[in-house]
Formats: structure tokens, C-alpha cells, sequence
């Protein structure tokens, strides 16, 4: 028996009966999603608007007053945006942490090359150059949309995984939360003003593959107890399923979040990712709990269901 068991064994929470209030939050969360992006868009990165990054070395490890010194220095160019942290590993081994990477936007007209070397030569020949890329704006869209249509295409993959794996109207179910999930997170990148790179395409694909693991297992258990309590509602199943995986669904995702946390604190240069993730974790535990498995009751009835056999009282 553990020492501390925080989270009762077995839960009798009435989800079903729930599920207006779980919806109406949903729907909340949709609409935020919907105004923010199409009144504010996204703060595009650099990966997505084209630009010039500069990777500098030194002959001792960088800290964190030099680089709030460079920021300073590179601010002077007027670039119209600027990302600048250290970079370890590799040739900035040695001594670690003794590389910075520089990434500017252009302003509008200005040659890259030229504000390639404008930053060489502010910095000054204290630096060594190792690496300089140019990205422009034809190939920074074509990131862009390719980003969009994977966090799409995997969405639809997943629900006809779901679907090929359950019944289709899992599938469906599946869709709807695992996109809702996507949607809402990419919502929040952009009420917050969060910078959209390709680092925020791989959150939001990780929270997919998050999301619908959860939503999975309680289908799964859905199933089971299907062929056990054959003459079960639809709706007293879901809940007996879902209470039933309640404890280990919150465990999952507390140990998911534990994981990330530190992350979040201690290395700057990731923050928006694993906020996004942290904040999918809760969105996503929240739609596999309360609205996954409810909206099967608005779509015909699983093969077996009771309510195909009884008419459902008035």
C-alpha cells in the first residue's frame, strides 16, 4: 500500500451531468481562440518572416550580463525584431557556453547580407563567425503553411486512426477534442503575443500526441465496459469508464507537467514551448475527461449500445 495516497481508488463524479457546464467552458475557450487570432493573428518568428542569424563565438563562456550587453549593443541597429541567447554544445564546448546566436529581422527593403555584416561589425572581432544563414521571406512562408497543414494532417490522421482502431464515431470524437486542443493552445500563443516559430508547431504536434493518448484510454475503457455491463446506458458507461480512469489520467499528467516544469525555469530559451505545453496538459486532461467521450452522445449509437435495443424513456 503507498504511503500517501493522495487520490481516492475509485471516484463517483457525475460527468455526464456535467457536461453543459464542461461545454459552455469549451465553447469559452473556442471563441477567446477565435477572436484573438483572427482580430491580433500571430507573432510570427523569425522562422516565418525571414531573417538573418548569426552564430558568434567567444574564448570564454558567455553569461548573462554580456548578453544583455549584446541585446543592447544589437538593439542600436534597429532591427525590426531580435532574439539573441547563448548557444552550448559542439565547437561552444569548449568552454561551454561559449557561443551566442543571433537573430534579427530585417527591416522592410534592407538587404540581409548587409545586416549580416552590420552585426559582425558591432560586435566587433572579438567574435568568431561560425556560422551566418539568410532566410528569406519566399522560403520563411513556405514554413509557414507547411507547419499548418502538419498540425492539420496530423489531426485528421489520429481521428482516422481512432476511428479504424474503435468506430468511426470515436473517430469523430477524437477529431473534435484532439483539434480543439491544438486550436485552444495555438489561441493562447496568440492572445499572449507569444513568438510563433517552428519551435511552437512542434508544441503544438506534441500536445496532439499528449491529447489524444489520454482521450484513447478512456475509450478503450469504454469499450471494455461495454462487452462487461451489456445492458448498461451510454451514458452511465461513459461515466463508470471515466471515473474509473480518473486517478490515472490526473497522475499521468501530473508526472507530464513535474517533468516539464523545470524546464519552464530554468531554461529561458524554451519558455514558450513548454508553456504551451504545461497549458496543453490542462486543456487537454480537461477535454479527454469532460467532452471526448460526452459528445459520443450526440452521435448515432456505438454498435451494442443499449439504446439500440430499448427506446429511451420519455
Amino acid at each position: 500500500m503507498p504511503l500517501l495516497r493522495f487520490l481516492p481508488e475509485a471516484t463517483n463524479i457525475n460527468f455526464i451531468g456535467a457536461r453543459y457546464y464542461a461545454f459552455a467552458l469549451d465553447g469559452l475557450l473556442l471563441l477567446i481562440s477565435i477572436w484573438s487570432i483572427t482580430v491580433h493573428g500571430f507573432n510570427l518568428g523569425l522562422d516565418f518572416t525571414g531573417g538573418v542569424e548569426v552564430q558568434a563565438k567567444a574564448a570564454y563562456t558567455i553569461s548573462q550580463e554580456q548578453v544583455a550587453q549584446i541585446r543592447g549593443e544589437i538593439s542600436t541597429l534597429n532591427f525590426n525584431d531580435q532574439v539573441i541567447q547563448t548557444v552550448g554544445g559542439g565547437p561552444c564546448s569548449s568552454p561551454e557556453g561559449s557561443c551566442v546566436m543571433i537573430r534579427v529581422q530585417p527591416k522592410a527593403n534592407q538587404d540581409y547580407n548587409a545586416a549580416a555584416q552590420m552585426i559582425k561589425n558591432e560586435l566587433g572581432p572579438k567574435y568568431t563567425y561560425l556560422n551566418v544563414q539568410v532566410i528569406g521571406a519566399k522560403v520563411s512562408g513556405e514554413l509557414l503553411h507547411a507547419g499548418i497543414y502538419a498540425a492539420i494532417l496530423a489531426v485528421v490522421m489520429i481521428a482516422l486512426w481512432v476511428a479504424f482502431r474503435f468506430e468511426w464515431q470515436y473517430g469523430i470524437s477524437a477529431a473534435f477534442a484532439t483539434g480543439h486542443d491544438v486550436f485552444v493552445t495555438a489561441g493562447l500563443f496568440s492572445l499572449l503575443h507569444l513568438d510563433f516559430t517552428l519551435t511552437s508547431i512542434a508544441a503544438l504536434l506534441t500536445l496532439a500526441g499528449y491529447s489524444i493518448n489520454d482521450t484513447v484510454v478512456v475509450f478503450d475503457r469504454i469499450r471494455e465496459n461495454r462487452r462487461k455491463y451489456k445492458r448498461m446506458a451510454l451514458a452511465d458507461l461513459i461515466n463508470l469508464s471515466t471515473n474509473q480512469m480518473l486517478t490515472r489520467t490526473i497522475l499521468t499528467s501530473v508526472a507530464t507537467a513535474l517533468s516539464i516544469i523545470p524546464l519552464y525555469f530554468y531554461v529561458p530559451a524554451l519558455g514558450e514551448f513548454t508553456g504551451s505545453i504545461l497549458f496543453g496538459i490542462v486543456v487537454g486532461t480537461f477535454s479527454s475527461t469532460y467532452v471526448a467521450a460526452a459528445l459520443l452522445l450526440y452521435l448515432p449509437k456505438p454498435a451494442g449500445s443499449i439504446e439500440e435495443k430499448v427506446p429511451a424513456e420519455a
